[in-house]
This record gives C-alpha cells, structure tokens and sequence, in this order.
C-alpha cells in the first residue's frame, strides 16, 4: 500500500485535461464530476412537462417527482463526490456499472477504471463519471482483499479537506509483491472529529457491515452491536441500498425509520439525504401510536404490565366481548312482502365470524351482507331473481342496519381501553387466567376517569389502545422498517411496529447489554417472535470502529452483571490515553453561596472566560497557575462541580465535540456550573456547531449518541437514578461509551464494583 500527498513542488499541468500528475488528475476528474453533475440538474430543471401530462393532477405529481429529483442531485460542496476508485484487471459491463432508473450507461458499453461516491453522474454521453456506491460494480471495494481481489487490480482511496481532495492511497491488491496493511487513510476518515449531526460511513463500510447492507429485501435481519460497531449506521445504509435495488417497490409500499426519541432521530436525519435518498420517514414508536394526546406516566410496574404480551389476549377478549348474541330474528319488508331471517340462522352467521377471526372491523361489515344473502335466497326459493344491487339493498335495510348495530355493534379503540383501566369488573371478566389480581389492581387507574379526552394517558396506554385498533380495522403496512435501539422495547410495542411491517421487512437493530427500560427485551428471539418476524436472520457485529479500545474494555467490565454470555466488542482502534478515571475529594462544605451568585469568585470567572476565548481559535490553549490550591468550598461550587467544568475546558481543548453525560437529577447543578464558567452548551439534538461543541446530555438521552470527547459526571448517581441496580448498571455502560477520542470520569462517589477495580 502506498500513501501520496501533493508535492507543493509540482509544476501546474501543460493540458488540464489530463495533467501528468495522478493527484492532479484526480482533481480535474473531480472537477468535471461536478461540472457533469451540475448538467444533470440542470437538464431536470429545464424539463417542459406542459405536453405529457393529460390532467392537473398527473401534472402535479410528476412535478413533485421532478421537485425530488432535482433535490436528489445537488451538489453539496462540503461531502466529497467520490471517495474511491477501482482499476479492474478485466473491463465490468455496463449492467455492472449502471445507476438508478435512468441513469443507465450505454449497454454495448464496458469500464475497467471506476470511481466509487455516494450517487452515480454520468456525462453527456451517457458514460459513468461516479459510480453509485450501491452498483454491483462498486461492491469489491468493500470486499475485495489481498487473499480474494475479486479481480482488482488497485483500490485508490481518498483524503478530502473541505471537500478537496489531498491525497490518496493506494493498494495493489493483485500484486503478490505488496504485502496487506491497514489503511491510514480508512483510519483517519473514521476517527474524524464529530461535528454536526450523523454522518455517512458510505466510505469506511466494513466487509462483515457490507453484507449487511446489501441482504436482500425479502427478508427480516436483526443486527446485534455492541458500542461503536455502526450498527445504526449499518441500518441507514441498508435502507439506502434497498431503495437503490427495489426504488419501484419500495416507492409504492414506503419506508420507515423509526428512534428512540426526537433528538436521536434528528441526529441521523442528515444520513440518508446525503446519499441522495429524501423519502424515507422518520418516527418513534410513541409517534407511532399517538392516537391520544399522552400527558401522564405510568409507575415501573404499571408499564411493565401494560407492554406485557398478555395485554393483547386481554384486549382481544375485551373486543369480541362487545359480540350480543341474537335475541330476535330479523324481518325485511320489500314491497309487499316480508322476509324472515330466523334467531337461529343469526346465531350461526355470528359463529362463524368468530370463528374465522377476523378483525372486529371487517366482521361487522360482513354481517348485514350475510343477513342480506340469507334474504336473497329465500327470494330464489320463491321464484324472484334478485341480483348483487338487490342484495346491496337488503344489506342497507333500516331492520338490518338495527340488528347488526345490536349484534355487531361499533367500537371506539380508546374508549374500550379507557373502560379497561377503569371499570375493574369489566378488566376481571377480560383478564381472568391471563393476568392475577394483583396485576389487574396494578394497571386500575385510581381516580375515576370522565372521558377520553380528560385521561391522562400514558405511552403504554397509547400502545394499548393502537393494539385495540388494530384489532378492529388493519393497519398499514410499509415495504421496510428499521428499528434502532430495538432492545429498550415492550412486548406490545414490538407487536405496534410489527404491524407497520406485515406484509414486508425489517432491520432490527440494538444492543441487549444497552437495554435501559425496565421491560427491555431479554433475548432477540422474543423480541423477534412479538414482532412477527421469527424467521429474521440475527447477525452479530462484534468490532468496534468508534470507541477507542481503551474505554471500551473499561466500560465492558460491566458486561458480566448487565448481560452474561455476551461478547465483549473488541475495538480496532488503539488510542493510548484516551480513558481516564478521576476521584474528586471531598472536603468539608464551605459557606452556602447567596441565592442567585454565579459561583465561582470573579477571578475564577474570569479566567474561565478567557480559557473559552481563547478555545475559540485554532491550536492548543495552556493554563498556567501557581500558588496552594484554595480551601474547599471558597469558589461556591462542589468539588466535583468545579472538576467538571474544568475537564470540559480541558475537553474543548481537542479539535471536535465533547458530550457531558450526567444523571438526569445532576442536570440543573451542571447547568448552573457551566452557566456560571461561561461555557455555552447546547441541548441533545441541537447541532454543534465550530463555535459551539459542547453538549451537556442527560444519561437517560444519551442512548445513540456520539461525541469526540465525553466528560461523564458521577457514575453512582447514574446508577441510582434508575429503578434497579441492572437498569442503572447498563445506563452506565451506554454513558460510558459515546465518546469516540477520550473519555474522562469523575467521581466523589464510590464506583461500580466492577469499575473500581482500575483504581
């Protein structure tokens, strides 16, 4: 493998369009990429669709397509066009090397020299300029090696400044003589600092993340990562790769991300638009199954119940249980003659209703049409020749329309749970054998509830009542879903998103070691079963790519008490120093500040003022300072306060992010301490920006996460901010590792049993 950057001593090309230098040449390949992609935009643009279209409406949806189009191809100076190219030993067929519909090179056409980016441009002519990284052609430089070059002659990768390109490597993969080693350039790309929100890894895709990405559509696959491995990323791509093979399918039927919260999924909203994929939705599982406006929260043990699969047996009864049995037959008058269904014959149709189980809905609607047919052929049986429009009659009967509403009659989703939660004899007569008492008396609202409108309904409540709709009419279902940190979810929310994806796939994504609720999922093949896809493929990504392997072996010591039996990620990333385990001592408090101060005395302000101003340049930042360390509690904040807000200072001294993980309780404190350094922070979800890089997260949001560098503030109150020691064990196993260059730990408390070891 042989690395290149440019030689300031190059003479500029003679002929600029093929300059004798291969860095120089790459560039103008980049430049006219640009200048072909700017084309194709541009010939979309100038589209006169007055003529194609026969009405307002096709002409408004291929103007939306059109709109999308244009979209997909803009340039976006900041994302390089290519990030590869492959020299093939023999040339790759057209078939090979074409791009989405439309964008198809000449068919006698055949390429031995291809560069790899993340959409496909071709020239005037038709001749691919990029190859789209998803095209059959592009696959080796992701699997190809020195012991299978799956007939590759040489796989050039590039290093981009600001969209520029500045080097390149490359290795001679068919070269016997050329031994195999590790990119630098690979490496650089992904220990990259982390500004803004998520980013593609369409550039570093791993041969074990590849096959992943490119499994076919037809069917389900469940990615279990640990920390780092890019399993969320793996996912997204996914998606991707699946529009790009099935876009007409895929176009019809629709796809569907869905988070754990808003300011996760705002934080992967970029990925998919940067690979020119701009209809894919985004959701959480709560916004799923907002049907009512969610105001309360259930206790532990009320929500475990309640996303219980058992709820589902509970709320079928409770349906059907709305099924009368006939108590009079029903007569229709037509004309001068009347017909008689008889009380027996009903009984019959609603048994076989029943018995055929079909959703509440759908059964109410075939009722009246089966009381009309039974009309229909005592109409025959008297000589009349009724037909279909007579029967449609019939079923519109006012006689019929009264017994089906006595027999069948409509159900309202919340109302019926609403009745469930706070009608304890009706749960009793639904929940007899499936739930005991003392879980019925657990889920019994307290306060009697007037209306659905005045519930205070919780999360799991809004889930119950999607299941019951579901129960009545059918749900939609989407070609795709992927669903990211699968393992925090219920039982009944699984079966929620399943049904978005009956009659199509899933990626399921997650790590059980990070299952942080207290209903969390306790192995993939229930998970799997409740979500309808108990013939998915589980898949196991077990190298790390993010976390240095210095912090991930610490964090992992955690895995035996949180997840027995699981396999520890093992890190390809060595970064000497990146973990560091800091007590902070404890003195006696010194006098309570005033209500309102700042904290910290004015000259400590001030050079905590100066430290940020000078942070907002480029290079290192030293603070020198001499003389005895001050009496506890002289500055007005804690001990560990004022350690935190010093490794955030020290943090921000690194190029890139830095995340301040703390309890959800600490939160405040750490707000007015930072308030009171002048350090400005942001929100979770809020994008960090060059002037803005810290983010102070509470652990409870910190789940799918990453920052360059975290600071995380006392493990114990983590650990004790959760229901149960595992919960709280296994939210600090995620705290612990979001960052990506450095890790540091503060603690006044005692650690972890098994944390404390290092110390």
């Amino acid at each position: 493998m042989s690395a290149h950057a440019p030689d300031p001593a190059t003479p500029p090309a003679d002929d600029p369009l093929d300059p004798p230098d291969p860095l120089a040449r790459e560039r103008a390949h980049l430049a006219a990429s640009r200048s072909a992609l700017r084309a194709m935009r541009e010939d979309v643009q100038a589209l006169d669709i007055r003529d194609v279209t026969a009405n307002w409406v096709n002409a408004a949806v291929l103007e939306a397509q059109i709109e999308d189009r244009i979209k997909a191809l803009a340039d976006l100076s900041h994302t390089p066009l290519f990030f590869g190219r492959l020299d093939y030993l023999h040339p790759v067929g057209a078939d090979a090397a074409e791009g989405a519909e439309g964008e198809r090179p000449p068919p006698e056409a055949a390429y031995r020299t291809l560069h790899i980016g993340r959409r496909h441009v071709h020239d005037a002519d038709g001749d691919p300029m990029v190859i789209d990284w998803r095209a059959p052609a592009s696959q080796p430089f992701y699997r190809a090696s020195k012991k299978d070059p799956l007939d590759v002659g040489l796989r050039r990768r590039f290093g981009y400044t600001a969209g520029d390109i500045t080097a390149y490597e490359d290795e001679h993969l068919s070269d016997p003589a050329e031994t195999a080693r590790s990119s630098k350039l690979l490496q650089a790309e992904i220990e990259r600092p982390r500004v803004g929100p998520m980013r593609d890894i369409v550039a570093t895709i791993q041969p074990e993340q590849d096959e992943i990405v490119r499994s076919g559509l037809g069917g389900t696959v469940c990615v279990q990562g640990g920390p780092g491995t890019g399993k969320t990323a793996v996912g997204l791509h996914r998606v991707a790769y699946l529009l790009y093979a099935h876009r007409e399918r895929l176009a019809r039927t629709g796809t569907l991300v869905i988070g754990p919260n808003a300011s996760f999924l705002h934080y992967i909203e970029q990925v998919l638009p940067a690979l020119g994929e701009l209809e894919v939705k985004q959701a959480t599982v709560d916004g799923l199954v907002a049907s009512v406006d969610v105001r309360g929260t259930d206790p532990a043990p009320a929500a475990v119940i309640k996303g219980d699969a058992r709820m589902a047996e509970v709320l079928r009864r409770a349906v059907r249980s709305h099924v009368t049995p006939p108590a009079e037959p029903v007569v229709v008058v037509r004309g001068s003659r009347r017909w008689r269904v008889p009380v027996y014959e009903l009984e019959e149709m609603v048994e076989q209703l029943l018995a055929r189980d079909m959703r509440y809905g759908a059964a109410r609607e075939a009722l009246p049409q089966r009381i009309a047919h039974a009309v229909l052929v005592r109409m025959e049986e008297a000589g009349e020749a009724p037909d279909d429009r007579v029967q449609d009659a019939v079923a519109r009967n006012p006689a019929v329309k009264a017994a089906v509403k006595a027999i069948w009659p409509p159900v309202d989703p919340a109302k019926l749970v609403l009745r469930l939660l706070s009608d304890a004899e009706f749960l009793a007569a639904q929940a007899e054998g499936v739930l005991t008492p003392d879980e019925q008396k657990t889920i019994l609202w307290t306060k009697p509830v007037r209306s659905v409108k005045s519930a205070k309904w919780s999360a799991a409540d809004a889930v119950l009542i999607d299941e019951a709709g579901d129960l009545i009419a059918r749900t939609h279902s989407l070609g795709h879903v992927v669903l990211d940190e699968a393992q925090d979810l219920s039982p009944m929310q699984y079966r929620a998103v399943g049904r978005r994806c009956s009659t199509g796939s899933a990626t399921v994504l997650g790590d059980l070691a990070q299952g942080t609720t207290p209903w969390a999922t306790a192995s993939w093949t229930d998970a799997l079963r409740h979500l309808g896809k108990t013939d998915a493929v589980v898949e196991e990504l077990t190298a790390g790519f993010r976390v240095p392997r210095e912090v991930i072996a610490y964090a992992s010591r955690l895995l035996p008490s949180i997840a027995p039996g699981l396999a520890e990620v093992a890190s390809v990333r060595e970064s000497p120093g990146s973990l560091s385990v800091r007590p902070v001592p404890t003195g006696p408090a010194g006098p309570a500040e005033p209500a309102g101060s700042t904290g910290l005395s004015e000259l400590d302000a001030a050079v905590v003022a100066a430290c940020v101003e000078s942070l907002a340049h480029e290079g290192s930042t030293g603070l020198i300072a001499a003389g005895p360390a001050e009496p506890a509690g002289s500055t007005g904040l804690s001990e560990l306060d004022a350690a935190v807000v010093a490794a955030c200072v020290e943090s921000l001294a690194h190029e890139g992010s830095t995340g301040l993980i703390a309890a959800d309780a600490r939160i405040p404190a750490l707000r007015e301490a930072l308030t009171a350094a002048g350090l400005p922070y942001l929100s979770p979800g809020e994008e960090t920006t060059a002037e803005a890089r810290l983010t102070l997260v509470p652990a409870s949001l910190a789940k799918g996460l990453e920052y360059d560098y975290v600071v995380l503030d006392e493990p114990a109150a983590v650990v004790d901010g959760e229901p149960d020691e595992r919960t709280g064990l296994r939210r600090l196993y995620v705290a612990l590792t979001r960052a990506v260059s450095g890790l540091i730990v503060l603690h006044a408390a005692e650690l972890p049993e098994a944390l404390s070891l290092s110390e």
